[in-house]
């Protein structure tokens, strides 16, 4: 709290990274066989474990889950005066197959059928609501590489309710942003969707480009804050 505080008095925004996708598989010092069953927190059997991370894997259609992970993020706010959180592997949470092999080209068939997991994203438009209703100017953050849409567009709307989306796979491209190559979209179609660039100069919001006029703005973006950078280390 003493480190959130001093943050705060210099100006600082401090967000906590909270994993709500999946949890330990640690029977001694976690959730997993709490109450001697492998499913009083998560799925059952194969569905409750995640195959790449070798973790347990949320039950988001039980109300003591719901309970759990939504007391867990006021405990944050409350507590320690956090002033939102990055929300980690959202992807793993709003789809079935967890994004395990499964690539997105920005087909809406891809966002909305039977892979989508409807629990899961209930769970983040209920995090996101409580959240947002609570704490008026707290910030929420979805990390995830599937591009959903409507993932940062209001919940009375229709959407997830994040703020922003933290595009996972664009970080990769600022180092040759950096060092003069302009990033390249031709051939490649994103979502529209509210996105954070981190990089070590600089973040910053944008619409990926999902037309050539798009594009073209993308690429005036680009050459703006090459000039703001390089302003700012000379």
């Amino acid at each position: 709290m003493e480190l959130i505080d001093t943050a705060h008095g210099m100006g600082i925004t401090v967000l906590l990274d909270v994993v709500h996708s999946h949890a330990c598989k640690n029977v001694l010092d976690g959730l997993n066989m709490f109450d001697g069953s492998d499913h009083c927190y998560f799925h059952e059997g194969a569905k409750g474990r995640h195959d790449l991370w070798d973790s347990r894997l949320f039950n988001y259609g039980h109300h003591e889950v719901l309970r759990f992970l939504l007391s867990n993020l006021r405990f944050w706010m409350d507590e320690y005066k956090f002033d939102g959180f990055r929300f980690d592997g959202v992807t793993s949470m709003m789809y079935v197959h967890h994004g395990i092999g499964t690539g997105f080209s920005g087909g809406y068939h891809e966002y909305f059928g039977p892979s989508i997991d409807e629990e899961g994203i209930v769970y983040l438009m209920l995090a996101n609501e409580m959240l947002h209703d609570t704490y008026p100017e707290v910030i929420t953050i979805a990390e995830d590489v599937s591009g959903m849409p409507t993932l940062c567009l209001p919940v009375p709307i229709g959407g997830v309710g994040f703020d922003y989306r933290l595009a996972m796979a664009i970080p990769d491209m600022v180092p040759p942003f950096m060092t003069g190559n302009l990033i390249s979209c031709s051939g490649s179609r994103f979502s529209r969707s509210k996105t954070t660039i981190s990089g070590t100069w600089a973040t910053y919001a944008t619409h990926l480009p999902t037309d050539d006029t798009e594009r073209k703005q993308l690429h005036m973006l680009n050459l703006m804050t090459k000039r703001t950078l390089s302003s700012r280390l000379t």
